[in-house]
């Protein structure tokens, strides 16, 4: 699980950061911002909830 989730997570950040280029339709450009935006938030959420608690 932790491997898929790192890969969408390096996948929406890549995504995120393309998307600032786009030149063109403001409208699809927001929506897919916002969308790889909240991948990857969601994904970062994910990998921060499987993490292995640390021994004191």
């Amino acid at each position: 699980m932790k491997p898929l989730l790192r890969i969408v997570l390096l996948v929406a950040l890549v995504a995120n950061v393309s998307l600032n280029f786009l030149v063109g339709q403001e409208g699809l450009h927001i929506a897919l911002s916002v969308v790889s935006g909240a991948v990857l938030l969601a994904s970062a959420a994910g990998l921060w909830m499987l993490r292995v608690p640390r021994e004191n």
